[in-house]
């Protein structure tokens, strides 16, 4: 059975993370692990992170930065320190609002056949039939015209790049989150546009999987707003100029 590491980045998410449910599937997943990342909050997110951990001392562990760094860099510092381990085969992040269910980590699974097999599985969030993807409107059009200018950029087909919810191969995690990130708002563009450097989209083609959601609930309290979307042409352009796009 594949030994799997979820990073949970956590900022004031005290009230946000679903305690009953995470716990239920720790219960249900004895080869998964957690590692919640508290990102300088200053809520009681930090004492609510060790609390789990002593209630799951083998199965959820924790991480402080004691100051806030942004989602990316709490990200990162995650991925490292469940790599530097050594204990797992996969590890990846989900957003500490489970808008993504955690269940859906098992459909990750069944999607591959059972098992992961590629070095990078993307949560895809696409409405379609069989599926209960909700949304608020103006989010879904601004993500589209978002993942459009994206995928060109990239030269990559790739339908979502901004899901929360994704899982790397464990001997990636080192070379892939070794260096800060440039964006802090969009960091999942700048994976795939250091893993297309560090390898080439040949490589991303072959070894990924881009897998449709299930189900995915917008959360209220998302540290994401809709402004935040006026930052897309600056940080694009850092991205597409560090690793010449």
């Amino acid at each position: 059975m594949q030994k799997i590491c979820i990073i949970i980045p956590c900022y004031n998410e005290q009230k946000r993370l679903d305690r009953s449910s995470l716990q239920s599937f720790i219960d249900s997943h004895p080869n998964i692990t957690f590692l919640g990342v508290n990102d300088g909050s200053k809520d009681g997110t930090w004492a609510m992170l060790q609390e789990l951990n002593r209630k799951n001392a083998e199965r959820f562990n924790c991480y402080n930065m004691p100051q806030n760094s942004g989602k990316a860099e709490a990200v990162r510092q995650g991925m490292l320190q469940a790599a530097a381990s050594g204990l797992y085969d996969y590890i990846g992040y989900w957003d500490a609002d489970f808008s993504t269910p955690l269940t859906e980590i098992d459909w990750f699974q069944d999607f591959s056949g059972g098992q992961f097999q590629h070095d990078l599985i993307l949560g895809s969030r696409i409405a379609r039939l069989g599926s209960n993807v909700q949304r608020k409107i103006l989010r879904h059009y601004l993500g589209r015209v978002f993942s459009t200018v994206t995928s060109n950029l990239l030269r990559l087909r790739v339908y979502d790049t901004q899901c929360g919810a994704k899982i790397f191969k464990a001997d990636l995690v080192k070379t892939l989150f070794t260096d800060s990130f440039t964006s802090k708002w969009f960091f999942d563009v700048e994976l795939l546009a250091r893993l297309i450097a560090l390898k080439d989209r040949e490589f991303i083609y072959a070894n990924t999987l881009e897998v449709p959601l299930r189900s995915w609930f917008e959360i209220k309290g998302s540290k994401l707003k809709v402004t935040d979307f006026l930052k897309v042409p600056i940080e694009l352009y850092k991205i597409k100029r560090r690793y010449k796009l």
